[in-house]
């Protein structure tokens, strides 16, 4: 099970990423953009995904995936059960997802690390 507090470690140690509560709910985002964000409960992070490939993510595992909201469909957008979720997993969508929001040049000269 994935919690807030080892997302706040991985997504605060990523550049140009800050933390914000907003209407109860821990997001973090990169300018405006949010590319993580949990459920009042934190039983659902939500991350930036790819639109075209979000279908297939869910059908590979859809006990651990599920589409946002029917307004939050028009955005790269996916939820997924943090309960389901381990801690490399956690890793690689939160990184993707944080790719999807910063330059290239920051993404490059961060994973060069």
């Amino acid at each position: 099970m994935v919690t807030v507090d080892e997302v706040r470690r991985l997504a605060v140690s990523l550049p140009r990423t800050t933390e914000h509560l907003i209407h109860d709910r821990v997001k973090f985002r990169v300018g405006q953009i949010v590319y993580v964000a949990f459920s009042r409960d934190e039983t659902v992070m939500g991350f930036a995904f790819p639109k075209e490939e979000r279908d297939a993510l869910i059908a590979s595992a859809p006990a651990k995936f599920h589409l946002p909201g029917l307004s939050d469909q028009r955005f790269n957008w996916v939820h997924a059960w943090t309960a389901a979720l381990d801690e490399d997993e956690m890793r690689e969508l939160v990184v993707d997802a944080w790719r999807m929001v910063v330059p290239k040049s920051v993404a490059a000269g961060h994973l060069a690390r």
